[in-house]
């Protein structure tokens, strides 16, 4: 397992639609990149990165939520699609391809979800809340889509000059050299 470097905002990668993963991947490959994404996902604080993020073009993503009091929420979601969706809510994001960066952002509060797992099998998730969000946030960067462009245009605008400033610091950042076992704090 290591943990990889998250592909920051301006890599071409991130605006791509990623590639649907084939049957005869999920065997050879996938086990080793889900745990690298994990321990990725864990020693930067994240809740969700897609495979996108750590510049792999599949259409994969793990989302890990922590628990108070149950064990913590972990789940391989390959090929998902959103297929049903319901309700707004808008709320505080970030993006570990954008760190530090956070706007309110409207998404469904209730959706459906459908994927293969880890094994290959198809599954069904139904999510509200923080899930929901995280599901819509990593299909979207599935789909080429970052958080920041489902903002209004005007604000994209105003916005411009700080991102151009933090993409400078973000050059600088590589996740795969932090000491194992720490947490970045992001």
């Amino acid at each position: 397992m290591a943990i990889k470097r998250i592909c920051k905002y301006g890599e071409k990668i991130l605006a791509k639609k990623a590639r649907k993963v084939e049957a005869q991947e999920l065997k050879r490959i996938l086990p080793g990149i889900i745990s690298d994404m994990f321990e990725t996902l864990d020693a930067v604080g994240g809740v969700g990165l897609a495979a996108n993020q750590i510049g792999l073009d599949l259409c994969l993503a793990v989302i890990k939520i922590k628990k108070e009091e149950e064990e913590d929420l972990r789940i391989v979601l390959i090929n998902p699609e959103l297929t049903e969706k319901s309700g707004v809510m808008t709320g505080e994001e970030g993006c570990l391809s954008l760190p530090g960066l956070f706007a309110r952002i409207k998404r469904f509060s209730k959706v459906k979800v459908r994927a293969l797992n880890e094994k290959g099998l198809p599954i069904e998730v139904n999510a509200e809340g923080l899930f929901s969000r995280a599901l819509q946030h990593e299909i979207d960067h599935l789909d080429g889509i970052l958080f920041i462009d489902r903002l209004p245009f005007m604000t994209r605008l105003k916005l411009k000059p700080a991102l151009m400033k933090l993409k400078r610091r973000w050059k600088k950042m590589d996740e795969s050299k932090l000491p194992r076992g720490k947490e970045a704090g992001m």
